[in-house]
């Protein structure tokens, strides 16, 4: 199993993750549930006028939080902002309701992934898998 695949069934199981990042030297998080694993990256998605994607322009550092089953996940990295036009295409197909409502506000989808990323599944005293992602 590839580790992007890893990441992926992690969060599968948690179903909703944390995404953290930094407001100027504040840390901020907020729950997730949107990712779209195409063309062998996982990307992750929320409206360009929110704060936190302005806050992941800004400062790129970002993490990743994941519980689920007793062991908890840190997925971190550097987001890469994404326009593709066949990245949007796959993303209202599989999330058509999302797509309609940003469409009927007119709002915009910002795309990103995680370059450089690390992840780690531990148990509460344990580390169990670390990896290059």
């Amino acid at each position: 199993m590839a580790n992007v695949e890893k990441v992926i069934e992690f969060l599968d199981k948690a179903k909703v993750f944390y995404f953290l990042t930094t407001d100027g030297d504040q840390p901020r998080g907020r729950p997730f549930g949107f990712k779209l694993e195409y063309e062998g990256k996982l990307y992750f998605g929320c409206g360009t006028f929110k704060n936190v994607f302005k806050q992941l322009v800004a400062s790129p550092k970002v993490e990743v939080l994941a519980m689920a089953g007793g062991q908890f996940m840190r997925y971190d990295g550097k987001a890469v902002v994404v326009k593709d036009e066949g990245l949007l295409a796959k993303v209202r197909e599989v999330s058509p309701q999302i797509m309609e409502m940003y469409d009927k506000n007119g709002w915009e989808m910002g795309l990103f992934y995680l370059a450089d990323g690390h992840a780690e599944i531990r148990g509460m005293m344990d580390l169990i898998e670390e990896f290059d992602v």
